[in-house]
């Protein structure tokens, strides 16, 4: 072998090691959780136990102070967001007391400036009183902007004041309708697929800026193609929320952890490394 080709062999092999010590990182997520409208005693370690299953993951619990805390507890509390690839909010104020800004000012400056964020469920609301959130996570139980999707796949906007509030009904089990089928977190899921019994928003509002919607499921309340899981570009950073995970039971569901952890991997490289779970209920079209 003459020594340029062994030199381009030594590059090659090379940087395939490269790729594969790349592919095969593990991130560190960090769930916040501590207080919530929902019961994040029991789902939060659901949501550990889907990230860690993908193997992607190393997962550290910061637990906030609980509603109506001294501010001596808000102070003490500072966790470093930098420490993290990504965080994964299991924590809303919805119906307690505001979250103090200064905790929420750093949030929202991590994920500006590049940090991936995954927002769950409830996660999606609360935070009133500081509009920039409501702007991070796009839509959720709030006033605002609503977007659907009619049956030819385009998204509809619908203005504040005009359309059904959000609301929800009995939790049902229901099919999600996947519709950007080639971002990363839905390749290879079946474009319709079965989730677990769980609650369903119909009509989520907020500022809607920004926002991609990923899938959907019709809500008895409006007959309409509902956002269940969604994208948002906010400053350098990105954003994944999903309304799936009322509860430890929806949560049992291999499409929620499937886009749990594909959205959390995506939101933090941009693509997804993860091969798709081979125990989804599908309904093929």
């Amino acid at each position: 072998m003459s020594l340029r080709s062994a030199t381009l062999l030594f590059v090659a092999m090379l940087t395939a090691g490269f790729s594969f010590a790349a592919e095969q990182r593990v991130y560190k997520a960090m769930i916040l959780d501590g207080q919530n409208n929902h019961d994040w005693r029991s789902t939060t370690p659901m949501i550990r136990a889907a990230l860690e299953k993908s193997g992607r993951f190393e997962v550290s619990v910061v637990t906030a102070p609980p509603s109506g805390a001294p501010a001596v507890q808000w102070d003490a509390f500072a966790p470093r967001f930098s420490d993290y690839d990504a965080i994964v909010s299991n924590y809303s104020d919805f119906g307690a007391k505001p979250t103090p800004v200064s905790f929420l000012d750093a949030l929202t400056r991590y994920v500006r400036e590049g940090g991936p964020l995954v927002v769950v469920h409830a996660a999606n609301s609360g935070m009133d009183h500081y509009p920039e959130f409501a702007r991070m996570v796009g839509m959720g139980w709030r006033d605002g902007d609503r977007l659907y999707v009619d049956d030819e796949g385009r998204t509809v906007r619908q203005p504040k004041g005009q359309g059904p509030a959000t609301a929800h009904g009995r939790p049902f089990k229901w099919t999600v309708r996947m519709w950007a089928t080639d971002h990363p977190v839905c390749a290879g899921l079946p474009r319709i697929w079965v989730h677990q019994t769980d609650e369903l928003w119909a009509a989520p509002r907020g500022p809607a800026q920004e926002v991609e919607i990923l899938a959907t499921a019709v809500a008895p309340e409006t007959k309409q193609n509902e956002p269940v899981i969604w994208t948002v570009k906010y400053g350098k950073g990105r954003v994944v929320a999903t309304l799936m995970g009322h509860d430890a039971d929806s949560m049992k569901c291999p499409g929620f952890a499937a886009v749990l952890a594909r959205g959390a991997e995506w939101a933090i490289s941009g693509q997804v490394t993860q091969k798709p779970p081979a125990d989804l209920p599908a309904k093929l079209d």
